[in-house]
C-alpha cells in the first residue's frame, strides 16, 4: 500500500513539475489516466492534501495546485538507486547537445539553476557577487529566470527566481566541438590556501552517483566558498577531467580565449603523465581541474539564504547570459516588477 501511494504521489509531483501554471485536481486525474493510472478525483485530492502537508505542493485559490521547491527536491531524490550512473550518462549527453561557438558567441551553453525566493534574491546576489570575480568561478556570465519559465525539466515556481550559473560541463562541450575529447572522472572538494589550489579533500566519482557532487557538498555544509572572498582560502567545489596529452597547448590557448569573453573555469592543467594535485594521470593524458559552477551561489547558502540548486539543469542560448556587473540591476527589476 505504501509503495503504491508513493508511486501515485511521485507521478502527481511529476505532472505538476511539467506544468508552467497551477492545475486542478480534475486535470491532474486526467493526466494521470493518460499515463496509465486510473484513480478517482477524490483519491487525487486525498494525495494532494498529503503532499500539501509535507510542503511538496501548495494551493493557489481558484487556480489549483503547483509544486514547491521542496517538492522539486523530493522528486529529484526519488528512486536514486535506479539512477546510479545517471550523472555520468547525462554529462556525456549534455556535452554532445551543447552548441556554443566561442568564436561567434552564438549557440547554447549548459547552466545550473538555483531557486531563491524573490524576497531573498537581492540579499543572495549581494553575498555571492564578489565571488564571481575569483579564479575559482566558472566565469563572469550569469542568467536570471522568472517564475513560470521552463529550463530543461525545471519550471521556476511561483514567487521564485532561477539563478543560472554556467555549468562546468560547458567546457566539455567547447572542447569536444574543437576536436578535444574530455573524460570527466569525479567531482570533489578542493582546498584552496592563499589563492592557490592545494589538494582534493573529498571526491565522488561521476559513474557511481545520481546526484552532482557539488549539490551534495553544498547541502551538507561542507563548502567554504565565502573564505575565498574574505581570506583567499577555503573549500570549493571542483571537478577532475582528463584530456589527450597532445592537446595540452591547444586547450591552454582555448582557455585564454574563453577568459577574454567572460567564460572559463579551468583552475589547473597538468603535464603529460604527471599527477595533478595528488591525482595520478595516465601516460598519454593530462589532468585538468575545473571550478564547480555552483560555487558562487554556495556563498549565499553559506550565509543562510535558502536555496535549492540543481546542476546540469538545461541548455540556454548564450545571449540569455549577462555579465555579473549587470546582475544587481536585473535582480532589482525582477523583484520590483
Amino acid at each position: 500500500m505504501k509503495e503504491r501511494a508513493e508511486r501515485k504521489r511521485l507521478m502527481t509531483l511529476q505532472i505538476l513539475k511539467e506544468s508552467s501554471e497551477p492545475i486542478s485536481s480534475q486535470k491532474i486525474r486526467e493526466l494521470l489516466a493518460e499515463r496509465g493510472l486510473e484513480i478517482s478525483e477524490r483519491t487525487v485530492r486525498f494525495h494532494l492534501q498529503a503532499l500539501d502537508n509535507l510542503g511538496f505542493t501548495a494551493y493557489k485559490e481558484k487556480k489549483g495546485r503547483y509544486i514547491t521547491p521542496k517538492g522539486l527536491l523530493e522528486l529529484s531524490r526519488s528512486h536514486v538507486y535506479e539512477k546510479v550512473g545517471f550523472l555520468s550518462s547525462r554529462i556525456d549527453d549534455m556535452t554532445y547537445r551543447m552548441s556554443y561557438n566561442y568564436h561567434t558567441g552564438e549557440g547554447k551553453v549548459l547552466v545550473n539553476v538555483s531557486l531563491v525566493s524573490k524576497a531573498e534574491l537581492i540579499k543572495a546576489v549581494k553575498m555571492f557577487l564578489p565571488y564571481m570575480k575569483s579564479a575559482f568561478s566558472t566565469g563572469e556570465m550569469i542568467a536570471l529566470f522568472q517564475e513560470g519559465e521552463n529550463l530543461g525539466e525545471t519550471v521556476i515556481p511561483r514567487g521564485y527566481v532561477g539563478i543560472g550559473t554556467v555549468c562546468s560541463i560547458t567546457l566539455n562541450g567547447i572542447m569536444l566541438s574543437s576536436g578535444v575529447p574530455v573524460v570527466s572522472l569525479f567531482g570533489g572538494l578542493l582546498e584552496v590556501v592563499n589563492g592557490k589550489a592545494e589538494r582534493f579533500t573529498a571526491i565522488i566519482k561521476y559513474e557511481g552517483t545520481s546526484l552532482d557532487p557539488l549539490e551534495i557538498y553544498i547541502k551538507s555544509g561542507m563548502t567554504n566558498c565565502t573564505g575565498i572572498i574574505e581570506e583567499g582560502s577555503g573549500q570549493v567545489g571542483a571537478s577532475f577531467r582528463e584530456i589527450p596529452a597532445s592537446s595540452r597547448e591547444y586547450v591552454v590557448s582555448i582557455n585564454e580565449e574563453l577568459k577574454k569573453i567572460g567564460m572559463g573555469g579551468i583552475i589547473e592543467i597538468g603535464y603529460p603523465g604527471q599527477s595533478l594535485l595528488g591525482i595520478p594521470v595516465a601516460h598519454e593524458r593530462c589532468g585538468v581541474v575545473v571550478a564547480g559552477g555552483l560555487n558562487s551561489v554556495s556563498v549565499a547558502h553559506e550565509g543562510g539564504v535558502e536555496l535549492i540548486s540543481k546542476a546540469l539543469s538545461g541548455l540556454v542560448e548564450f545571449d540569455r547570459l549577462i555579465h555579473y556587473s549587470e546582475l544587481m540591476d536585473r535582480a532589482e527589476e525582477l523583484v520590483h516588477n
